[in-house]
């Protein structure tokens, strides 16, 4: 019989419970992550939107980002969501000087590319990896993929236009991609009631076991 996955939620700010529910959904079982022994005890991790700077200087006040950072390059399935985004981003612009990132994805990011917390949208995608229909997305501040590296697989982009049949600024705009195990959303699909981005998640988490 096959066991049930562990997938942490980084649980130092953002959606926690969110992806949580989100993840029991679709058969996982959640465990908010704040210690390293709770991280050494996952299949699998969601890192959630916030604010990147902060979760970054959190991440080393709790002692988790040389762990996490190690844990990513030996393969670590890892869904990061808006700020998520940005963190597993090899590198970022329109960040702070100071800013870090826990890499792992072959892309450029611009954060908060679509404006300020007045400028979120809710919109429809089409999302490769996730059948059923156009997948109902939330953007805050959120960030857009610039720039992927060759390994890097889109797996969503903002269309042309809205579902009004008005045209869209950041049409064609990267925001959802896969990298191996690796796998990021500009959305929060988290506060949707669509839980089929996170199925996917746990879709790669179980490839990655079996490999």
């Amino acid at each position: 019989m096959t066991r049930t996955p562990t997938v942490g939620v980084l649980a130092l700010q953002g959606d926690v419970r969110e992806h949580a529910a989100a993840l029991e959904s679709v058969g996982a079982r959640a465990l908010p992550v704040r210690r390293t022994s709770e991280l050494e005890a996952v299949d699998g991790l969601v890192l959630p939107g916030g604010e990147s700077t902060t979760i970054d200087k959190l991440l080393h006040i709790f002692g988790l980002a040389e762990p996490l950072r190690a844990m990513i390059k030996e393969g670590l399935p890892v869904y990061g969501s808006c700020a998520g985004m940005i963190l597993l981003a090899d590198r970022i612009t329109s960040g702070t000087a100071d800013q870090r990132t826990l890499g792992g994805m072959d892309v450029v990011v611009r954060r908060n590319a679509f404006g300020r917390q007045v400028d979120s949208f809710e919109t429809d995608l089409e999302m490769t990896g996730v059948p059923g229909g156009p997948v109902r997305t939330a953007f805050i501040r959120a960030p857009w993929i610039e720039e992927a590296g060759a390994d890097v697989e889109v797996l969503a982009r903002i269309p042309a236009t809205d579902t009004s049949g008005r045209e869209v600024a950041a049409a064609g705009k990267i925001v959802a991609a896969r990298q191996g195990p690796l796998l990021a959303t500009a959305f929060h699909p988290e506060i949707t009631g669509d839980a089929r981005v996170h199925g996917l998640f746990a879709r790669i988490i179980e490839d990655s076991r079996r490999s």
